[in-house]
């Protein structure tokens, strides 16, 4: 056990499954000191199966981030477990079947509007629900990031919506910072989990990492993730904001 996130109270949202980033920050979370609340959509009673898996049996939150009334309870919803937070992490993408796969030029409106309401928007009005938790002393919000400079196959869609969502922390950076809350981003490379398997040709990205990623990469493994997210909530990086960390093995910065 470590003590980086001592005393800290942290929301985690997005945990599906014990092989999700979101669990992997949660867990590594508690091995650091901190109280973990967490949130879940649909399949509740699988999210706290997985729950009680986490070295510390957490508390679970039904929230769809697309339902204003959930949104509006959230802070009363988290009062019942902590007293407030000091961090918040966003681990929420989704995309229909329609804006993936190589469907680009075709998707329909409705469609990429799900996409980026759920993947981007959310973080803003995630952020809004979580702000009257957030004391003097501010906090950090952590975003889970897929590399947005670039294009990646059959992610079309998804990956605009990433693109949203890495502008979207720019600005809650901006807008935020008097209020001593920090919003990055931790923009991973791949892991198999039940969202990526849900992605057309995902399997194609492993040859990439393996081959270009100068200190190698493990789809398998989520804890380095979890380790960005974990420090970027910590209060070791107290002037970081509106930040895209590369928690990807190197592959970011290599060419050809």
């Amino acid at each position: 056990m470590g003590d980086l996130l001592a005393g800290k109270r942290i929301l985690v949202t997005g945990v599906i499954t014990d092989a999700s980033i979101g669990f992997h920050v949660a867990k590594r979370a508690q091995e650091e000191g901190a109280e973990v609340v967490l949130t879940g959509f649909g399949r509740l009673s699988l999210v706290n199966r997985i729950a009680n898996r986490l070295p510390k049996p957490a508390p679970v939150i039904e929230l769809d981030v697309q339902n204003p009334e959930h949104l509006a309870s959230l802070a009363g919803s988290v009062r019942e477990h902590v007293d407030g937070l000091d961090g918040v992490v966003h681990s929420i993408a989704f995309g229909p079947k329609d804006a993936l796969g190589g469907n680009f030029l075709n998707t329909e409106w409705d469609d990429v509007a799900t996409a980026v309401h759920v993947s981007a928007y959310s973080l803003k009005s995630l952020t809004m629900a979580c702000l009257p938790l957030m004391g003097e002393n501010g906090g950090s919000i952590v975003g889970l990031d897929f590399d947005a400079q670039v294009t990646w196959p059959g992610y079309d869609w998804m990956g605009v919506a990433k693109g949203a969502l890495e502008s979207t922390s720019r600005y809650l950076a901006r807008y935020l910072g008097e209020k001593n809350i920090r919003v990055n981003l931790i923009s991973s490379g791949p892991v198999k989990t039940m969202a990526a398997n849900s992605i057309p040709g995902f399997e194609k990205f492993e040859g990439v990492w393996n081959e270009k990623a100068p200190l190698g990469w493990d789809l398998r493994d989520a804890d380095p993730a979890a380790r960005g997210v974990c420090a970027l909530l910590s209060d070791w990086f107290p002037k970081t904001t509106g930040e895209v960390v590369h928690v990807d093995g190197g592959l970011h910065a290599m060419g050809a």
